[in-house]
């Protein structure tokens, strides 16, 4: 069975260095936002050309921490609209919600699905006062025209990085450092993954990224001292420490995923299976390797019979779920197709060439 995602195949790669990093987290007596976690902040910030990177719990807490963080600092009121993709994981709704804030649903564009600025526009009311911009499946949305339109209206531009680590602008501006600040999930599937949950910001902002230190850590200023209601929203040393080592091939990995995306792109050639659109440029990690198919159960089916694991990102839109259901008669009919049709094939950078030509030809006869 070829794996959708081989989690210990990726990691066995760094079993050694794993180990060592364990053997000084355990020596070090000091297991809470320790030098790992300050030692992998440098390092990410550095990465993504940003002047701060802040280590939280999860993706999730890195973009209520933002919103938190940005109504702390009074830029942002509660009740105030932030603008989303509607065809993103519900991670971002539910970020903007607990946050006191009102997401507006926008449809994305069929080919990229991400969100551009042209419907962007048509939703922006004088209670809009931010723009989640979410690199969907790895690939950066347009992000000068969404850029152009927030310095236009006034509005805060806020990413939404969580699948994204390392793509880049034909500039070489990675995701996480276009808007006022970003959030990173590295959830073990993701491109950088952690073994457990992990996230982070990235702001160029001093006292934005001032304000998140405090609100992830109790709203401590310093210790005993807590100058905001915080919460608890630390990452682990641990897990900074392993990811500051897999930091060091991310470039490699994402390249490999890459080459994968191109073969598939190269050599499907089925009208019952729409392959999704990129440039052939860096602004696309692959994170997930997305496709649309009408009978979407039956070609499921078919792959895991013959040895191949897919996935689907995802089953649901989020204005169908049950904890979204004041959004349930919104008309997104763009977003309803994607849901209904989207597959995931395998793509990750230890994916074997026969394996991939194994999942081309498959597909190719179905």
């Amino acid at each position: 069975m070829i794996k959708f995602l081989d989690l210990h195949k990726i990691n066995a790669r760094f079993h050694t260095l794993f180990q060592e990093q364990f053997t000084q987290f355990l020596n070090s007596g000091y297991y809470v936002l320790g030098e790992g976690v300050s030692q992998f902040e440098t390092d990410f910030a550095a990465y993504c050309g940003s002047k701060h990177a802040i280590g939280v719990s999860n993706g999730l807490d890195a973009l209520l921490l933002i919103f938190k963080g940005y109504l702390e600092l009074g830029i942002l009121q509660k009740g105030d609209e932030v603008l989303v993709p509607a065809n993103t994981y519900i991670a971002s709704i539910i970020a903007i919600i607990n946050s006191g804030l009102n997401p507006v649903f926008v449809e994305p564009n069929s080919a990229t699905f991400n969100i551009e600025s042209l419907t962007i526009e048509a939703h922006i009311t004088p209670k809009t006062k931010a723009i989640l911009a979410v690199h969907l499946y790895g690939q950066l949305c347009n992000m000068k025209a969404i850029q152009y339109l927030c310095k236009t209206h006034n509005l805060l531009l806020i990413e939404d990085a969580a699948q994204a680590h390392g793509a880049e602008d034909d500039e070489g501006i990675r995701a996480g450092n276009f808007g006022a600040a970003a959030a990173f999930s590295f959830y073990p599937s993701k491109n950088l993954g952690a073994l457990g949950d992990a996230g982070a910001v990235t702001t160029k902002n001093e006292e934005l990224a001032t304000v998140i230190k405090q609100l992830r850590n109790y709203g401590t200023s310093s210790k005993y001292v807590n100058e905001r209601l915080g919460t608890n929203n630390r990452l682990d040393d641990i897990q900074a420490r392993f990811l500051k080592v897999k930091l060091n091939i991310l470039d490699d990995d994402n390249d490999k995923r890459r080459a994968v995306a191109k073969r598939y792109l190269q050599r499907i050639a089925n009208e019952k299976v729409t392959l999704p659109y990129y440039s052939g440029t860096k602004n696309h990690v692959f994170h997930l390797f997305v496709v649309l198919v009408q009978n979407r159960e039956a070609f499921i089916n078919y792959l895991k019979e013959n040895g191949v694991e897919t996935a689907v990102h995802y089953p649901i839109p989020p204005h169908h779920q049950k904890a979204l259901k004041a959004y349930k008669e919104l008309s997104l009919p763009i977003t309803e197709k994607i849901h209904q049709n989207c597959v995931s094939l395998p793509i990750s950078p230890v994916l074997q060439i026969s394996e991939v030509d194994k999942i081309i030809d498959l597909v190719n006869d179905f």
